[in-house]
C-alpha cells in the first residue's frame, strides 16, 4: 500500500542547483525533441549549464518506454481525427497527455556534475527533487499537494481516491537528463480520457485551476503558474 510522503523526507529542490530557465511557448512535440537533443549535447560538451525549457504542446498523446497497448484506450486513426497526435517518447514511464493549458519542463540537468551533491548519478532522488520543487510551486498557488509513495508525480494532498496534478518521466543521456514533467493547470482534462493515465486506473487526473474552483479567463493563473515554477528551479 502506498502513503504520503511527507515533505521532509524529499531532497529539498535546491539540491538541483539554479537551473537557467527558458520559457519557448508553444511548441510542437517533434520540435521540443529536436530542442532538448541540441540542449543535451551543448550540456554534455561543457558548451551551456543546467537548464529547465518551459513550453506548452499541441494536444498529443505520448508513449513512454513503459507504456502498454491497453492504456490507449482510442485508436490512433481516432486521435487524429481528433486532431491529436501521437508519439513514441524517449522517457521513462507509461502514456500520458499534453494540451495547452499544461505547463511542460524539460530537464537538461548533468547528474555527473559534482556540484549536484547529493543527486551524483542518482536518479531516484532526482526525481524526488523534482516532486518537491513542483510542491512548493503549487503551495505558492494555494494548492496543498504531496507526493505518494511508490507513485512518481504530485498529487492533491486530500482525502480520497488520488487527484494527480503533475506527471514526471525522464530520459538519461550520459547521466545528462532530458524530459521533465507536465503540470495541470488549466487545460481541458477530458482529454485524459483518451488513456489511462500513466497507467494508473484508479488515480484522477485534476488541474490548479479545478482545484481552486478557478472561473474566468485562466491566461492570468497560466503565467502565474509558470512565474512560481520558473522561481522554484531557478532558486529564487
Amino acid at each position: 500500500m502506498t502513503g504520503l510522503a511527507a515533505a521532509s523526507e524529499l531532497p529539498p529542490p535546491s539540491s538541483l542547483g539554479a537551473l537557467q530557465v527558458d520559457w519557448l511557448g508553444r511548441v510542437g512535440y517533434a520540435e521540443a525533441v529536436a530542442i532538448q537533443e541540441e540542449a543535451v549535447a551543448s550540456r554534455r560538451h561543457g558548451l551551456h549549464g543546467d537548464r529547465l525549457l518551459l513550453l506548452e504542446h499541441p494536444a498529443v498523446v505520448t508513449l513512454g518506454r513503459s507504456a502498454r497497448a491497453e492504456n490507449l484506450r482510442v485508436d490512433p486513426s481516432e486521435l487524429s481525427r481528433r486532431g491529436v497526435g501521437l508519439h513514441e517518447a524517449r522517457r521513462g514511464g507509461d502514456v500520458t497527455y499534453h494540451a495547452p493549458g499544461q505547463l511542460v519542463g524539460y530537464l537538461v540537468v548533468d547528474l555527473d556534475a559534482q556540484s549536484h551533491g547529493g543527486l551524483h548519478r542518482d536518479v531516484h532522488r532526482f526525481l524526488r527533487a523534482i516532486e518537491e520543487a513542483l510542491i512548493r510551486a503549487l503551495s505558492q498557488l494555494g494548492v496543498p499537494c504531496r507526493a505518494i509513495d511508490g507513485l512518481t508525480g504530485v498529487f492533491v494532498d486530500a482525502a480520497g481516491p488520488p487527484r494527480k496534478l503533475a506527471s514526471i518521466g525522464i530520459g538519461l543521456r550520459n547521466w545528462v537528463t532530458w524530459h521533465g514533467f507536465a503540470l495541470n493547470v488549466s487545460m481541458d482534462l477530458s482529454g485524459f480520457a483518451a488513456i489511462v493515465p500513466c497507467g494508473l486506473r484508479d488515480v484522477e487526473m485534476t488541474s490548479v485551476a479545478r482545484e481552486l474552483d478557478h472561473r474566468g479567463s485562466t491566461d492570468a493563473l497560466d503565467v502565474r503558474a509558470r512565474d512560481a515554477v520558473a522561481g522554484v528551479f531557478s532558486g529564487r
